[in-house]
């Protein structure tokens, strides 16, 4: 599930990254901070993550489950094709002015 919550005074989006899982652990990779790998946290059976990412961008992500298995987010805004022949997830942050 993706949360989105616009900043105005900084023209960006805290968006809040949740996957509903029972696995041991899951990082997010995401192409807005260079594809390194962000820790999630696990709470009541869902792994979470904050980034901040610029206003008005697509940008593509997936989580690592278990360091073994990249997992594609079911609530994302929209797919994208990658070079290892699945798809990312993309997630849009056009502002809403």
């Amino acid at each position: 599930m993706l949360k989105k919550k616009y900043v105005k005074s900084k023209d960006e989006y805290e968006v809040t990254f949740e996957l509903p899982s029972e696995a041991r652990d899951a990082v997010l990779v995401c192409e807005a901070n260079g594809w390194q790998p962000v820790e999630m946290k696990k709470s009541k059976g869902a792994f979470t993550v904050k980034l901040r990412l610029p206003a008005n961008g697509r940008y593509q992500y997936r989580y690592l489950v278990n360091s073994s298995e990249w997992v594609n987010d079911d609530s994302a805004d929209g797919y994208a094709p990658n070079e290892h022949g699945t798809t990312n997830s993309v997630v849009e942050t056009f502002s809403a002015n």
